[in-house]
């Protein structure tokens, strides 16, 4: 009896044993891996529209500086600071006795040969009236009468350029405005003397601008160069003051600084209120609105490695890497360019780890 007892025994724990071999083999049977799908995008064109931010300077829409001509000193000074003065006001009355005596020299001299020359053509017209009578006046007598007259008549013309040219340096005395402006700084008293060259010419006299129209100027990035165009309103603002502006982009110097690699572009603003002044620092709102639809993607699909900028586009389930540039960045969204077309697929979240031919599982 206890033989059968430790058979079955015997056999129980076998067959247990075997139980748990075949549950630790069905344990440890691999499981097929199932590959991730990939989240691709259909590429699309749009048009972005995005804004620029950048420093200005507000200038007057124009500005002189007036220095003297002559050597002389400041003998009557009509306008200080902040002087509004009109187009052809007498600003400051300068003075050079010297260009006095030359002045009057100059018109005694010019009434001396105006007198001689009076008097060699009556001569002559008495002579040329007599030798129409034969045998009165001999031909050579005529001639020498008309050429004293020509002589005189050019040392008369003469006489008169000097007189001129003396005036006109006379009129140099007399510093009067180019427009219609406000005198915006002033370097010189009565009695202060100036000239052309030397310590008296360190400083203008006076510094005139026009005040109630403004320009805007902006220098523009390369980059953004092609988005603007005459005509295209922009808003901009200043630190002193709360309100925003309109302007209107008039001039573009179609050209990039050397220094800046930067678009030179003026607006023009009408300072009716007269609250903005020369010289204030804006910050612009550029609107960069592209002429024609463009490829934008989201940023995660654009790939940026040691080996360029590129996207992954998707050709029969098989990756296929396009070289591109990049445009305008906007929010997630960025503008490309590249050998591309519409409704191509592009892997949405593209990383260097995807290689030339990897399988992509949509």
């Amino acid at each position: 009896m206890k033989n059968k007892i430790l058979q079955s025994t015997a056999l129980f724990f076998i067959a247990l044993f075997f139980l748990s071999s075949c549950n630790s083999k069905k344990e440890e049977a691999p499981v097929a891996e199932i590959e991730p799908k990939t989240e691709t995008i259909s590429l699309e064109k749009e048009k972005l529209t995005t804004e620029l931010r950048l420093p200005a300077e507000l200038t007057g829409f124009q500005q002189v500086d007036l220095y003297a001509k002559v050597s002389s000193f400041v003998k009557l000074l009509k306008v200080d600071i902040g002087t509004k003065v009109k187009k052809g006001q007498l600003l400051i009355v300068l003075e050079a006795p010297e260009i006095s005596s030359q002045l009057a020299a100059a018109e005694s001299r010019l009434k001396s040969m105006e007198a001689i020359y009076a008097t060699t053509k009556s001569t002559y017209n008495r002579l040329y009236e007599t030798s129409k009578v034969e045998g009165t006046i001999s031909k050579n007598d005529l001639e020498m009468a008309n050429g004293k007259k020509n002589s005189d008549y050019a040392q008369y013309q003469a006489a008169v350029a000097a007189h001129k040219e003396v005036s006109i340096m006379r009129g140099y005395l007399e510093i009067r405005a180019p427009f219609d402006g406000v005198v915006a700084a002033r370097n010189v008293n009565l009695g202060t003397f100036v000239g052309p060259a030397g310590k008296g010419s360190d400083l203008p006299l006076l510094t005139i601008q026009q005040q109630d129209k403004l320009r805007l100027a902006v220098s523009v990035p390369e980059l953004y160069t092609g988005y603007l165009h005459n005509g295209d309103e922009m808003s901009f603002n200043v630190k002193s003051l709360p309100e925003n502006f309109k302007a209107t982009i008039t001039r573009m110097s179609g050209a990039l600084d050397l220094k800046l690699r930067s678009e030179r572009v003026e607006m023009d603003v009408h300072n009716t209120k007269n609250n903005l002044l020369p010289g204030m620092v804006a910050e612009v709102l550029l609107p960069l609105n592209a002429k024609d639809s463009t490829f934008v993607i989201p940023k995660s699909a654009l790939v940026s490695s040691a080996e360029g900028l590129y996207v992954i586009k998707v050709v029969n389930k098989k990756a296929t890497r396009v070289t591109v540039k990049k445009g305008r960045e906007i929010d997630d969204k960025i503008e490309i360019f590249g050998d591309l077309n519409l409704k191509d697929k592009l892997v949405k979240i593209a990383s260097e780890e995807t290689k030339e031919g990897d399988i992509i599982n949509e």
